[in-house]
């Protein structure tokens, strides 16, 4: 056959070719973005009380669709990759107090104290406790806008500077924050309890913070005196459970870990001088630590087992994580108790969301929130590209707070009418 005839077919050879790429690469950006995925309202597990009747009809956010950006918002790693680079959009800049508690071992734990702007709900003085997630404090950007919308609906709120993460404040101590370590958050609790006694506590925690603030609780019935309510937003609840899914690529989990392990390397190192270098407060457990160990370590299982645990003497990483985390703690925390986590959270399994789902089929003062979409600490909201400064996250807390805060304002009410009417 002449090659001069076969020509003609050669383009349409190429559109072919050309078809199939463009086909392939929308599919790995369908796929990518998860854009076929649904919006629906978040998932509920609770018991059927009054006071969960009284939330659904107060919290419009817990039975409404969550509508992420849509573009880029139904990915679990873009809303984790935004929350972790950005933080949040526009972030205002609250005026805060910084205040310095010293500890028993020597540490100084710092926190911040920002003042209402307006009145709450029910115009009595309440305060929000608030713990960050892993090496986090006051001045970021997610807890600056949280603390914002928190002041502007009437709380005071106290935000916990995890020892060691505020790279301005030198350690005093050859200590600093672990996963579980619950001293700090409770001397600042304490503080506020002296400071304003007449104040209310909402206790509210992000991540890593979430298993703190349940930890505290539950560690002394008397650290839920005054206490509203709890938050957890985004938190594992095992990190015993949680080190095996750590290690899997399944999600990128392998990369966020080690991730994380390098921001922890470049902490502890910054502090190496207060935590390493011989001293009569240096506890015997750190002697044997090898810095050649931290330098390596990829995953923050090995920064754990070589360092972290032996700030409070623990013998083995397995005993480190079954102490430190809220998972036996729980089921001691008999305020009303709202758990939340993203379906699409790339950092927790989704076998650990059996513990919080089974623990609210059981207590009746506990609800597990679970939105198909939001990340880790993400929950961004908008129309298209472009996402709102405010998070949906933001909005379910204040929101889910200022019900409690009616509730007990409701029941006030009627035990003061019936002693009332027994006296007549």
């Amino acid at each position: 056959m002449n090659p001069l005839m076969e020509t003609p077919e050669l383009p349409a050879v190429f559109d072919g070719v050309k078809l199939a790429a463009v086909a392939a690469v929308l599919y790995i950006i369908v796929r990518c973005l998860n854009l076929k995925s649904p919006t629906a309202p978040p998932d509920l597990i609770y018991q059927d009380t009054p006071l969960a009747r009284f939330l659904l009809k107060s919290c419009p956010l817990l039975t409404k669709e969550y509508i992420p950006p849509l573009i880029w918002g139904k990915s679990g790693h873009i809303q984790t990759a935004l929350y972790g680079k950005m933080g949040r959009v526009r972030s205002p800049h609250p005026y805060g107090l910084r205040k310095y508690l010293t500890m028993a071992d020597g540490a100084t734990a710092t926190f911040d104290l920002f003042e209402p702007v307006a009145e709450n709900c029910i115009r009595e003085d309440i305060t929000m406790v608030i713990c960050p997630g892993i090496a986090n404090h006051s001045e970021k950007q997610y807890i600056r806008t949280f603390v914002d919308y928190a002041q502007k609906n009437g709380y005071r709120c106290a935000v916990l500077n995890h020892l060691g993460a505020l790279p301005t404040i030198e350690l005093t101590s050859p200590r600093m924050f672990t996963y579980g370590c619950t001293w700090e958050f409770g001397a600042m609790v304490n503080y506020i309890r002296k400071t304003y006694p007449q104040s209310k506590l909402v206790v509210v925690g992000f991540s890593l913070g979430g298993n703190i603030v349940c930890k505290y609780l539950g560690e002394n019935q008397s650290n839920q005196d005054c206490v509203l309510c709890c938050v957890s937003v985004c938190q594992g609840y095992s990190a015993l459970r949680a080190q095996e899914t750590f290690m899997q690529w399944d999600q990128c989990r392998r990369l966020y870990n080690f991730l994380m392990a390098d921001n922890m390397k470049k902490i502890i190192l910054s502090h190496r001088q207060a935590l390493f270098a011989d001293s009569p407060k240096k506890p015997q457990s750190l002697a044997d630590t090898d810095l050649s160990k931290l330098h390596t370590a990829t995953s923050l299982m090995q920064i754990d087992d070589n360092i972290m645990r032996k700030f409070h003497g623990y013998n083995s990483l397995k005993e480190y994580y079954e102490q430190e985390s809220c998972l036996h703690y729980l089921h001691r925390i008999f305020v009303p108790l709202l758990l939340v986590n993203a379906a699409d959270d790339p950092l927790v399994h989704d076998s650990l969301l059996s513990i919080p789902r089974a623990l609210s089929e059981k207590r009746e003062n506990v609800m597990f929130v679970l939105p198909l979409h939001g990340g880790h600490l993400g929950f961004f909201e908008g129309a298209v590209l472009f996402p709102e400064p405010l998070t949906w996250m933001d909005k379910l807390v204040v929101q889910y707070a200022n019900a409690i805060c009616q509730w007990e304002k409701n029941k006030s009410q009627c035990s003061d009418t019936e002693q009332s009417s027994g006296q007549e």
